[in-house]
């Protein structure tokens, strides 16, 4: 495993490509409502993501034809947009975004609500939230990477809902991917010891119902097996010497 301890320099960079990222999200989910297509909103966030001058990261990315990953209800993630799929009130839908910005990625993910939902899904979706911040109270230099994904795990457990296991989060930097991998559950080991500089995403991806997920027939979809609601919570951030540095989100 090689993981990257990024320079001063490069952590600016990816702090500016975090900002400009966050301006997408803020955006995008402002113009999620019914009616719209899930390919309307790739286009919105293709357009917003190069008009900031960067390069959307997931699209072409080992094929996703795609620059927003837009996933609603039972979908996980990776749902590839379509001008067919029309958002109606009641659902709920994931945005996965990323970009490049002067060579450095970042990405980060939301779950919103169109118009008025159910008390169910609104609670899948504030939980799928906290368990992220559970989970980075953990991302300190001097901490394990595992006691993140225990602390993500055992919040949403508690509320009976099932967390992915198939899909995990991961290192982040010059490559989309990078080291580490990063579940969201508990693990029998610590995982590697936390260093100041390193650039993580962080994921939980939650079921209302069971963990176990399958893929659709295009190669990308992944949906929850059980046909319950699923919710995706994402930010880059970076490890310092003290509380972890949240690239993706910043107070207004």
């Amino acid at each position: 495993m090689a993981v990257t301890i990024k320079s001063p320099k490069e952590i600016d960079l990816m702090r500016e490509a975090g900002r400009r990222l966050e301006i997408v999200h803020k955006k995008l989910g402002e113009f999620v409502k019914p009616g719209i297509s899930t390919k309307d909103i790739d286009r919105y966030g293709e357009e917003l993501i190069r008009g900031l001058d960067c390069i959307p990261n997931f699209l072409n990315y080992n094929g996703f034809p795609a620059s927003i990953c837009v996933s609603v209800n039972d979908e996980v993630v990776h749902g590839i947009p379509n001008k067919k799929h029309i958002l109606k009130e009641g659902d709920i839908v994931s945005l996965d975004a990323g970009l490049i910005y002067k060579g450095f990625h970042s990405d980060a993910a939301r779950t919103h609500a169109v118009e008025e939902i159910s008390p169910e899904a609104a609670k899948l979706i504030k939980v799928t939230e906290e368990s992220f911040f559970k989970g980075i109270e953990f991302a300190r230099a001097g901490h394990h990477l595992h006691e993140i994904s225990g602390a993500i795990g055992a919040y949403a457990e508690s509320f009976g809902y099932g967390v992915v296991r198939d899909l995990v989060g991961h290192g982040i930097g010059r490559a989309l991917h990078e080291d580490p991998q990063i579940p969201n559950f508990a693990q029998k080991r610590r995982g590697l010891r936390l260093q100041a500089g390193m650039t993580l995403a962080i994921e939980p991806m939650i079921n209302a119902g069971r963990y176990d997920v399958c893929w659709l027939d295009d190669d990308w979809t992944v949906v929850t097996e059980d046909g319950s609601l699923s919710a995706h919570y994402e930010n880059t951030i970076l490890i310092t010497d003290g509380a972890p540095e949240i690239l993706t989100l910043h107070a207004d």
